[in-house]
């Protein structure tokens, strides 16, 4: 199965955004994949977190959520939405929330983020996910019937949830999706060093769209947006910043075949 990670710049301005997401999602498409996936805040990079507020959406209805249901059904591809605010319990908050689409537009899953980032490495450069979004509280998989005839277990997680290796433990899937938007910094320093290590922990898969580049807001972005597989090998990567598409054939063959060699799945004690 062919899958793509798609790498965007997103902006302050929504409607650009999709526009450059459906290019992108088209190219993906043309290129024989069967899934495409979105990175974080795809639909928004705004000036400030608290402009994720004036374009949150309920479940089940808004622009960006028609957006990702249309484009599936038009392209005839699954499609994950890296993420979107959606309301929450709190007015002050939205959730950062990951949806799954099949090929008929229908929403087959959905993820709020559990874990929210924050960071301040001393010299100005600060981040606290808490003051806007408001965390998920449940882990959340979805089944992705191939055109081989394979079923797919696809673990859904968001960014920071990467440092998190218990989260994937629940997870038992086969494809683990990453869309993420990782400060240059720690990207540089964690981002393949994490993604390969979930992969190889989990003998799994990992597809890992990212934000890649200097945003209207001055933040930039580490991209390096790749597909990883169960032994850890690099199979694809966006070397450069800035927009584009990484596809990458994944197999069930591979999968059994690692995981038979090395059954550490199978051996776990605690």
């Amino acid at each position: 199965m062919k899958i793509a990670a798609l790498q965007t710049v997103s902006g302050a301005n929504v409607a650009a955004n999709l526009d450059a997401a459906h290019g992108l999602l088209a190219q993906a498409a043309a290129a024989g994949a069967e899934l495409a996936i979105l990175p974080e805040y795809f639909c928004l990079m705004g000036q400030r977190d608290a402009d994720k507020l004036g374009v949150r959406e309920p479940f089940g209805e808004g622009a960006v959520q028609s957006f990702l249901g249309t484009t599936a059904r038009e392209l005839g591809m699954w499609i994950v939405g890296g993420t979107l605010p959606l309301v929450a319990d709190s007015a002050q908050h939205v959730r950062n929330t990951s949806l799954a689409f099949s090929p008929q537009g229908e929403c087959v899953a959905r993820y709020d983020k559990i874990h929210l980032f924050r960071y301040d490495n001393g010299r100005g450069e600060q981040y606290d996910e808490s003051r806007v979004i408001e965390a998920g509280r449940t882990p959340q998989s979805f089944t992705l019937p191939s055109r081989d005839g394979h079923a797919w277990r696809v673990g859904m997680s968001v960014c920071y949830d990467l440092r998190f290796p218990e989260l994937y433990r629940a997870l038992v899937a086969d494809l683990l999706l990453v869309p993420s938007a990782f400060t240059y910094g720690t990207g540089q320093a964690h981002w393949e060093l994490l993604l390969r290590a979930r992969a190889v922990e989990n003998l799994a898969y990992v597809a890992a769209p990212a934000q890649g580049g200097r945003h209207d807001n001055g933040r930039r972005t580490w991209g390096h947006s790749m597909v990883v597989d169960p032994w850890g090998v690099v199979l694809a990567q966006r070397e450069e910043e800035g927009a584009g598409v990484v596809v990458a054939e994944i197999a069930h063959e591979r999968l059994q075949q690692v995981r038979g060699q090395l059954p550490a799945l199978q051996h776990r004690v605690l």
